[in-house]
């Protein structure tokens, strides 16, 4: 039997719904890449500062891991028992019903994801231009130019479907991991190479620090559970995922264990090459290792680095951020465009346009308004970890409210082990909330950006309810 199909860009395309295209490999590495970004070029130093000693600076990277294990337990629950290419928002659909659920999808492609491409866009663009320079009368155009670029190529690539996405995802993880072993390589020519003597000394110089405080220690983890965050855009290939079942909680477990143990290793190579002292004065710790290592060419190596990490992201972002729009969009006739499946390619064809059109003009208000668009993206992180916070108590809920629905995986010690995950996602949003609070932007309190993105998506809800207030068609 064949498929229905529609149009777009004046081709047939065939629709259809997600399918299982996705190896466990291919999820581990779009997992990888989606969580490993600039951070762990930046983060290291500020947690150095803020622990004091060799032995919590560890600890807080190893606690890092262990959150985001449990919280990988969770979801591995939730998305085994409620598959859906809209991840949390099907989770937060089925909990608290659709409005709350439009509220997560609108701030998702309003800022959330959009934002983040647009934002990793420019970290690439900036990256690269230190390595390419290029200016156009007496001004620096490299980094927007290059934004531009890096959307517009990823875009073709993930327009051609799902397999060639995962594929460019695949490399490009590789890349990245081996980028960062490469930081592992420097520590250890500072150790075994002709000049090993005073860098390796380094370390073991050190006075012993007394412990943290325990703001300061909170502080430290902040940095740290963001250079971990991103694992949980595993849920929105849950639906196209070969044997779900069993591969989503590998797919989790295995991330989770890889990223702590590539954290682990480069923190230990900047501590050893660089000592506690010297990390936490950093201002850009990778690239102070690497040309301690090798010289001026260090900061070229770095600056590609830094680029493939952004590039990698980026790629992840667009494959998975497209995903909610279309969930999203199934729920409500009045966005039934946007829920076109494209069978031929396995993407939500309208929904990755619409996504990545919003990323470009977001690139052009960036480009225009300056650090302006970078706080309004930053400022919204009170929004994330309040949904992050809702998708986590979803699990209670459903337990309740479904106690009958099939779990090929259920978190172990519950509820234990759920309510730490929530209270470490209650932690992050109080603490965003506090540093979003003390800030201003354009003589306002920066507070007001999260509540305003909300606002619009409060009215849009109210149109959408008046316009279409029938049940939700299922996704």
């Amino acid at each position: 039997m064949s498929l229905p199909t529609t149009s777009v860009a004046g081709e047939s395309v065939p629709t259809g719904r997600p399918a299982a295209l996705l190896g466990l490999r291919e999820a581990v590495l779009l997992i990888v890449g989606v969580v490993i970004g600039a951070g762990i070029f930046k983060a290291p130093s500020m947690v150095a500062q803020m622990t004091g000693s060799p032995e919590w600076m560890f600890g807080a990277w190893i606690l890092g891991g262990a959150i985001s294990l449990i919280g990988a337990l969770c979801y591995a629950e939730l998305t085994t028992s409620f598959p859906s290419a809209g991840g949390d928002y099907n989770f937060l659909s089925r909990a608290y019903g659709r409005s709350v659920a439009f509220l997560f999808g609108w701030a998702r492609f309003s800022v959330i994801t959009t934002g983040s491409i647009a934002l990793l866009a420019f970290v690439f663009g900036d990256y690269l231009h230190q390595v390419v320079p290029l200016r156009a009368g007496g001004m620096a155009i490299g980094p927007t130019v290059y934004a531009l670029a890096v959307i517009g190529v990823l875009w073709a690539v993930n327009a051609r479907g799902l397999r060639a996405g995962a594929s460019a995802q695949s490399w490009l993880t590789v890349m990245e991991v081996s980028g960062l072993l490469l930081i592992v390589l420097a520590a250890l020519w500072l150790v075994v190479g002709p000049s090993s003597a005073a860098p390796a000394a380094a370390p073991a110089a050190q006075a012993a620090a007394g412990a943290p405080s325990m703001s300061a220690f909170g502080l430290a983890m902040v940095f740290v559970l963001l250079t971990f965050g991103g694992w949980n855009e595993a849920a929105y290939i849950s639906a196209e995922l070969k044997d779900a079942r069993r591969n989503m909680v590998r797919a989790l477990i295995y991330s989770i264990a890889i990223i702590t143990l590539l954290y682990l290793l480069v923190t230990w190579a900047y501590w050893r090459g660089l000592g506690i002292a010297g990390m936490a004065k950093s201002e850009a710790v990778a690239a102070d290792l690497l040309r301690v290592a090798f010289g001026p060419v260090g900061e070229k190596v770095i600056a590609l680095l830094a680029a493939v990490a952004a590039l990698t992201s980026i790629n992840a972002t667009m494959i998975v951020g497209a995903r909610t729009n279309y969930a999203l969009a199934n729920d409500w006739p009045q966005l039934r465009t946007i829920a076109l499946w494209d069978a031929g390619r396995s993407t939500p064809a309208n929904a990755m346009h619409l996504q990545n059109v919003a990323a470009v003009l977001l690139v052009g208000l960036g480009a225009w308004t300056g650090s302006g668009f970078r706080a309004m993206v930053e400022f919204t992180a009170p929004v994330f970890w309040l949904f992050f916070l809702l998708s986590g108590l979803s699990l209670f809920i459903l337990r309740r409210r479904a106690p009958d629905a099939e779990r090929p995986f259920r978190v172990p010690m519950y509820p234990v082990l759920p309510m730490v995950f929530c209270a470490s996602c209650a932690y992050m949003l109080w603490s965003s909330l506090s540093y979003v609070y003390s800030q201003s932007l354009g003589g306002l309190n920066a507070a007001w950006i999260g509540v305003g993105v909300l606002a619009i998506g409060g009215v849009l809800l109210l149109l959408m309810r008046r316009a279409s207030p029938a049940s939700p068609a299922a996704v």
